[in-house]
């Protein structure tokens, strides 16, 4: 199973299924529900404040900011880890400390920090975990994308599916967020969940041609509104 070539995508079995869906579900505790990711500061200084612009917004981070940045890591580290004994850690490590290096934020830092160190102790405690590679990655300490693609990896889901997974969890979690801030209806953000997931796919697949030199996370006015956040006066989220 650790062997599968990157892009194979063999028939994914029930079991792998739940896991991607569980791995993707709000529920799973590691704290997505906490972060609107500057979408508050935005909502509050940028004029995020109706249903249209608040899915505009969200789409163009889907774009800009995931497809070529946390999705692309992914998309290296599913395969990463499911080589050998304990995944190939040089390559791991390299993609970890890419995280690291290009959050441009404290927030934004400590949001992938506290993630990952949730979602490796969720593995630790999870049925049929593999022992070696948690081991391995608690080393690094580990970021969310980093800990999400060992999680996946343990699955037989191509590295698409596992993509798939991670953006609808984000996407699920943004819309939860803009519910809460702007504020919205239901409806509205149920509309807005369906056009971010038929824009998934596509993000999906650029992220899985992004080569090293072309993975990025240039995205200042998210850095400005992620600032300004650590100062705002009245906020619902920690970043």
């Amino acid at each position: 199973m650790f062997e599968q070539a990157a892009g194979s995508a063999p028939a994914l079995s029930a079991s792998s299924l739940i896991q991607l869906i569980w791995l993707a579900s709000p529920a799973l505790p590691v704290g997505g529900f906490s972060y609107s990711e500057g979408l508050e500061t935005a909502i509050e200084r940028a004029g995020v404040a109706t249903e249209s612009i608040a899915s505009d917004w969200l789409d163009d981070q889907l774009h800009l900011t995931l497809a070529r940045g946390d999705l692309a890591v992914i998309a290296q580290a599913v395969p990463a880890w499911r080589q050998g004994q304990t995944g190939d850690l040089a390559r791991i490590r390299q993609l970890n400390d890419w995280v690291l290096q290009t959050r441009e934020t404290s927030e934004l830092r400590a949001q992938a920090e506290q993630m990952g160190r949730s979602l490796l102790e969720w593995l630790r405690n999870h049925d049929g975990s593999d022992a070696a590679r948690i081991a391995a990655c608690a080393g690094l300490p580990p970021t969310y994308p980093i800990a999400f693609a060992l999680a996946a990896s343990q699955t037989s889901a191509g590295v698409r599916d596992c993509l798939l997974a991670y953006a609808f969890g984000w996407a699920e979690n943004m819309m939860q967020a803009a519910l809460k801030s702007v504020p919205l209806g239901q409806s509205a953000g149920q509309r807005i969940l369906a056009r971010l997931s038929r824009a998934i796919p596509a993000a999906v697949e650029l992220a899985m041609q992004l080569p090293d030199d072309e993975r990025q996370a240039f995205s200042p006015m998210l850095a400005i509104l992620s600032s300004q956040h650590e100062t705002q006066y009245s906020r619902l989220f920690r970043s």
